[in-house]
């Protein structure tokens, strides 16, 4: 690895061990990930076979089996994480920490409550680790550009949901008056329930109205609602636009030579030629 670890041991066995189980520079490191995630999607798989009735009744010692010594599995790999770290609380808090915690608890606790092992569908969350087995972190900024967006655009799109929930209060309250419930709105929840329905555009079907004053009410709230979905793409992607251009405006740094300015994609300095270091990736 070209940066050591700050949870790395320094070396012996443990290092040793770290380099296969963190790490993807080696062939037995990207062996040992390849084979987690192959052993993760068997888990999730064992998991939707159970939930059939069918296949549950026909191969529930199989899939039991499956589902123990994957279990065992993954406490083997979380104890052997905690081992090998030179700081196990830091591991065990930390995003993949808790994530692996969370593959393997649903199991032991369906000992004692019963159903709670449906809940080993969160191991699915651990096919986030494919990231770094394939080197894919450098498009995790990507993400933060995303993230960065959403988080600008907060505040316009919570004044647009209580607009919408003022408007849904407001259609719904009025078919209920209008309708009643001889056409199926027999409250007013019921009936804001359908102003939410149709102003997505969903349209269950499952309340109409049938006086014209309703149809009417009802074609514009249908009318309402296809204008209502554009307004927060709309502010999105304004504030996506942004968020991209100001990340593109962020200075990248020559460690040989220390000149700035460089485009986020850049791979080698404009002034000396030397390779541009990559951002530190989060440490997993």
């Amino acid at each position: 690895m070209n940066r050591t670890n700050s949870n790395q041991p320094e070396g012996g066995w443990r290092a040793a061990l770290y380099i296969v189980i963190f790490g993807t520079e080696t062939r037995a490191g990207r062996a040992f990930d390849v084979a987690l995630l192959w052993v993760i999607l068997l888990s999730v798989l064992v998991v939707m076979l159970e939930s059939v009735e069918s296949i549950r009744n026909d191969y529930h010692r199989v899939l039991s089996v499956l589902e123990w010594g994957v279990t065992g599995v993954f406490t083997l790999e979380y104890v052997l994480r905690l081992i090998c770290v030179r700081r196990p609380r830091s591991y065990a808090t930390s995003f993949f920490g808790i994530i692996d915690l969370l593959a393997i608890l649903p199991t032991y606790l369906s000992l004692v409550m019963l159903g709670t092992h449906y809940l080993m569908v969160v191991r699915i969350l651990r096919l986030v680790r494919v990231f770094r087995v394939l080197k894919l972190l450098r498009f995790l900024k990507e993400g933060h550009v995303l993230v960065s967006a959403l988080r600008a655009s907060r505040h316009k799109i919570t004044v647009f949901l209580a607009a919408v929930m003022t408007l849904v209060v407001i259609m719904g309250t009025l078919m209920y008056l209008i309708e009643g419930e001889a056409s199926g709105f027999t409250s007013i929840p019921r009936g804001i329930y359908w102003a939410i329905v149709t102003l997505s555009t969903v349209g269950y079907g499952d309340i109409a109205p049938v006086t014209p004053l309703g149809q009417i009410i009802a074609c514009l709230v249908m009318i309402l609602g296809y204008g209502i979905i554009a307004v927060p793409t709309g502010i999105v992607s304004v504030e996506l636009q942004q968020a991209t251009a100001q990340a593109v405006r962020l200075p990248v740094s020559c460690s040989a030579c220390g000149s700035y300015g460089h485009d986020q994609d850049a791979r080698w300095c404009r002034l000396c030629g030397s390779r541009l270091e990559e951002p530190a990736s989060p440490e997993i």
